[in-house]
């Protein structure tokens, strides 16, 4: 593992990307080191490698991609909560469900963007979170402003809204294709416990079979990638 190098102070906020696809990293590194006042100061492609840089460059924001090649972006996104109460952490994703935003924001990020939104806008968040303030995208406010009008209720409640947040990562997980075994070393459990994860999902879903669940997670899935 790479070790990480406490860069010259600069100025400039500094921000670390955590992200699993080196072109996008690169893309949203190149974007932020246009700002006159930011600057990236290192990157990862998962949690591991993440936590070492981060304890040592500590950076003045943290951008996290939910999904992550061997990792939870969710998790990661816990555990710098709980080790940096004070630092910024905008998660990216793919998804523009509020289900997403709304697990991420209560698992300490501070802001939630979408990766189809423009560079002004992820300049926008960016700037939104290091002044302090959260962000997240217009329609999900308006999602947000709904439930709250509804007394807290979601009247567009999808069933998968009923998982807890380790079944709802576990349910994710599965749908990028992840065997029990490899989840669980995702998740330091064991192959058991996910085996267990799966069976209150499906109790949860009324889904009685492990194929049934594997088609209704891939469905769901393809619904909220299509624009």
């Amino acid at each position: 593992m790479k070790k990480a190098v406490k860069e010259t102070f600069s100025g400039k906020t500094r921000i670390f990307i955590v992200e699993d696809h080196p072109l996008f990293r690169e893309g949203i590194a190149q974007l932020i080191n246009t700002e006159d006042d930011l600057e990236v100061c290192g990157g990862a492609a998962g949690a591991p490698d993440a936590l070492e840089q981060i304890a040592v460059l500590k950076p003045d924001l943290v951008i996290v991609d939910i999904t992550l090649k061997n990792s939870s972006g969710i998790d990661l996104t816990r555990e710098l909560h709980k080790k940096y109460e004070s630092l910024p952490i905008l998660v990216l994703s793919m998804h523009d469900e509020p289900i997403f935003a709304d697990r991420v924001l209560k698992a300490g990020a501070s802001g939630y963007i979408t990766k189809e939104e423009s560079t002004d806008s992820v300049i926008r968040a960016i700037r939104r979170v290091l002044s302090g303030k959260m962000y997240i995208s217009d329609d999900i406010m308006d999602h947000f402003l709904n439930r709250f009008k509804s007394g807290g209720k979601n009247i567009d409640a999808s069933p998968v809204e009923s998982l807890s947040e380790r079944e709802f990562e576990v349910f994710n997980l599965i749908g990028q294709g992840h065997t029990n075994r490899q989840i669980g070393d995702m998740l330091c459990v064991s192959s058991r416990t996910i085996s267990t994860y799966r069976e209150r999902i499906k109790e949860k879903l009324n889904i009685e079979s492990n194929a049934e669940l594997n088609r209704y997670i891939l469905r769901w899935m393809q619904a909220r990638e299509q624009p």
